[in-house]
């Protein structure tokens, strides 16, 4: 079993986004918090192919689920001191 989808960055490859750590934490940090109403996969910053791509991922229970929660998941960025 291919277990490469369990880091984040192959999700992030997937999407065709910057995969290393500083690019991930970068793209949570501009984009949260979401609203609690909004699914992820509704978030206005996705392309349409990587809205469908999410979408049919959630709903096909795919190997990206996973990571598609964990990512949903993140919390909100702390403050940044001033």
């Amino acid at each position: 079993m291919d277990n490469s989808v369990d880091d984040p960055s192959t999700l992030f490859d997937q999407l065709g986004l910057p995969s290393h750590a500083v690019a991930i934490k970068t793209f949570v940090h501009w984009r949260r918090p979401l609203d609690p109403k909004t699914p992820l996969q509704q978030a206005s910053w996705w392309t349409p192919a990587q809205a469908e791509f999410l979408t049919q991922a959630i709903e096909e229970d795919s190997n990206w689920a996973g990571q598609i929660d964990e990512l949903d998941a993140l919390p909100q960025p702390a403050p940044e001191a001033s």
